[in-house]
């Protein structure tokens, strides 16, 4: 393995985005309408142009946005973070992109999930993380039991997404309740 592992779980690791990431595969992802069926990407057509301009606005203070690798093929099958992270009030907003069908149903986002989940209350002493979803979007929904996250709220008719209108389950997780559950750290 020639890159620098920041997480590392069984079969996947986490790492720094890098320039090297804003591939056509990866620009696809984020044109293709399935896999961005429940999330606010594939509005408007990306372009690397606009790729390069959010790899060079990340900013690691508000901020973590990782690559999800399959270590056994050292392929990058998709992007997890930690994002809008408020120091104050030490909590932070949970997102997952899986680009790589081929991974889809099949543990990996999990996994992947369960690094920074645990990163966040650990090594960067958040209270709480939460996330946002789709009504509809049952993959995240059942993530987000996995996480312990429990459901706070509904957004109604919150974004315009494939011709309707769509509500957001608010979900989240304070530390204490996922150490509770998982006994690490």
């Amino acid at each position: 393995m020639s890159e620098i592992v920041f997480l590392k779980g069984e079969r996947v690791h986490l790492r720094a985005l890098t320039e090297k990431d804003l591939t056509e595969e990866y620009m696809q992802w984020l044109n293709d309408e399935e896999v961005c069926r429940h999330n606010s990407h594939a509005i408007f057509p990306n372009t690397e142009q606009k790729m390069k301009s959010y790899f060079n606005r990340l900013d690691n203070q508000k901020e973590v946005v990782l690559a999800i690798v399959h270590t056994e093929r050292d392929r990058h099958i998709g992007n997890i973070s930690l994002q809008n992270i408020n120091w104050v009030s030490r909590n932070a907003e949970f997102a997952i992109l899986l680009g790589d069908k081929e991974y889809w149903s099949r543990g990996f986002g999990e996994e992947a999930a369960k690094l920074i989940i645990e990163y966040g209350f650990s090594r960067l002493n958040l209270h709480r993380i939460y996330c946002g979803t789709f009504e509809e979007n049952e993959g995240m929904k059942k993530l987000t039991k996995k996480l312990q996250m429990k459901e706070e709220g509904l957004r109604r008719d919150a974004i315009f997404k494939n011709g309707v209108y769509q509500n957001i389950l608010e979900y989240g997780v304070l530390k204490n309740e996922y150490l509770k559950e998982n006994e690490v750290l």
